[in-house]
Parts: C-alpha cells; sequence; structure tokens
C-alpha cells in the first residue's frame, strides 16, 4: 500500500466514524442522477466522472457542517490554483428551499460547487456509506470512479489534506 494511502487511512481512522471499504466502490449511481445548482439548473453529477472528488453534504442547520467550511474552502481554493491537475471539492445541501440558502452561501463564503439534493439526498447519502444518514458526510472518490473512503462527522483539514493527497496520486 503506498504511503501516502496509508498516512491516508492512519489520519482517518484516528477520529471516530470514518470507514473504509476493504476494496473501493463504485460510485456509480452517484454519477447517474442530476441536482440543481443554486440558480435552479439542473447538474448532471456525470459531469464530474474522471475527476478525483472530495463530496461533503451539509445542511445550514447543521453546526459541524458550519465549522468545516472554511477547511473545504481553503481547499477548493488550493484545488483550484493547481488547474487541471486538482481535484473538486463539491458540496451537496440537503436543502428543499434553495433561494433561502443563499445568505448562508455567500455569509460562509463557499465559493466551491454546490448542487442541492433535497428529498434525494438521504438516499444518496446512504448510496455512499451513510447508512445513518448523519451530518456532515464527506466522501473520497477517485479518478476511476471509485469511493476510496468516507467520514460521517466533522472533517479536520490534516484529513482532508490526507484525502487530497491520496485521490491525486
Amino acid at each position: 500500500m503506498p504511503f501516502a494511502r496509508v498516512l491516508f487511512v492512519l489520519l482517518l481512522t484516528s477520529v471516530s466514524c470514518f470507514a473504509r471499504a476493504q476494496e473501493p466502490q463504485p460510485a456509480g449511481l452517484f454519477f447517474s442522477i442530476s441536482l440543481p445548482d443554486q440558480s435552479g439548473k439542473n447538474v448532471a453529477l456525470a459531469e464530474y466522472r474522471g475527476k478525483p472528488l472530495i463530496v461533503n453534504f451539509w445542511a445550514r442547520w447543521c453546526i459541524p457542517c458550519r465549522e468545516e467550511i472554511p477547511e473545504l474552502r481553503a481547499v477548493a481554493q488550493a484545488q483550484r490554483a493547481q488547474g487541471a491537475k486538482g481535484l473538486t471539492v463539491l458540496g451537496i445541501g440537503l436543502e428543499n428551499n434553495v433561494p433561502n440558502v443563499q445568505e448562508f452561501i455567500k455569509a460562509y463564503e463557499m465559493d466551491y460547487p454546490l448542487l442541492f439534493a433535497q428529498s434525494q439526498g438521504i438516499e444518496l447519502m446512504k448510496t455512499l456509506g451513510n447508512s445513518k444518514a448523519g451530518l456532515p458526510f464527506t466522501v473520497f472518490i477517485d479518478r476511476k470512479g471509485m469511493i476510496v473512503g468516507h467520514k460521517l462527522g466533522r472533517i479536520s483539514r490534516s484529513q482532508l489534506d490526507a484525502a487530497v493527497a491520496v485521490l491525486l496520486q
């Protein structure tokens, strides 16, 4: 197992609620749906196929979600600077009223791609490994479309950095 992957596993397993499949699992269902963006336009998740992804499920009312947004934003900004070599941080809000979320997005400076799962959110999280349907929930998907890990609960910057190292190898 490459050193970066070992480091990733060690960092994430040191925090409760991390699960890593013995073998990466396909994220096929994830890429088969479409979700609305901030403007209400449906975006096919297939557009993200072939890109390493950090997919973060969140909601306005979730305090740990609010706490991790600055870390996700920092990783997203650093990866944008890498251009095509980087990965994408994708936020999926479990929100039904997208217009009411705009002020929250602005206040938290969420400048990475955001989509809204609305009623599909709970089932989508369950298919990605979150049987408890808790928040926040972060999934790591590699370029091959395989789920290489996920984390239920607040994620730290060191855990995100470890995930980036694995996803970009």
